[in-house]
């Protein structure tokens, strides 16, 4: 565990990527749909209740969310998307707003992407890998609720996804994660540290045991 992102503190809320912090340092951002879990993660990590907004309704993140860890780093909460039930014109607003963030955010170093274990790698979500690997992207994934399964369950699911991206030449790694067990912190907290490395995240995770 890092104490580091402990310390995270609400910055603000950008409709507009003009309103966002000066685009300098390193920023991860946390993407995903509407209800898989994604506010919850960054909370869990953070060790806060209430860093990041909680909904039952999906669709309460409308707008990028940025998170001051340090001076050099943040987190980025982004809009979640494919599940809200809201109007066509606010989901067009809301892709507007990541496409442009993703095109053109130079401080992004690195994705989290947030699915619920349950139902994984939807049409969504690959359209977001495949935007990291153009990108050449480093991307973490967080099999979020991993609770709802039962272990065996949760690791053949976890080898399903695994199998499924193994053939594409971006660094992804995969991890089981419960914001309500509160398991799998240790081991995105070591991911977090590869990734805000500019060099070591371009690598794959293996390559650093000691880390964890």
């Amino acid at each position: 565990m890092n104490p580091v992102y402990h310390q995270a503190t609400f910055i603000n809320s950008s409709p507009h990527l003009k309103n966002a912090p000066p685009d300098q340092g390193f920023e991860v951002a946390f993407a995903g749909r509407s209800n898989a879990g994604k506010s919850s993660a960054i909370n869990t990590l953070t060790r806060q209740k209430a860093l990041a907004r909680t909904s039952k309704t999906p669709g309460r993140t409308q707008m990028l969310n940025f998170f001051e860890i340090n001076e050099k780093q943040r987190f980025v909460d982004l809009p979640g998307y494919g599940y809200a039930k809201v109007p066509e014109a606010v989901k067009k607003k809301w892709h507007e707003l990541m496409e442009t963030y993703l095109h053109k955010r130079k401080s992004l170093c690195a994705i989290i992407l947030v699915m619920d274990i349950r139902h994984p790698l939807t049409e969504f979500d690959w359209q977001l890998v495949e935007w990291c690997r153009h990108a050449e992207l480093p991307m973490h994934i967080l099999l979020t609720k991993s609770d709802k399964l039962t272990y065996g369950a949760g690791r053949n699911t976890l080898l399903q996804v695994q199998k499924a991206l193994a053939s594409l030449p971006c660094p992804i790694t995969i991890q089981l994660f419960s914001a309500l067990k509160k398991t799998g912190i240790d081991e995105a907290h070591a991911a977090l540290n590869r990734l805000f490395d500019p060099i070591r995240s371009k690598m794959n995770i293996d390559a650093f045991p000691g880390d964890e």
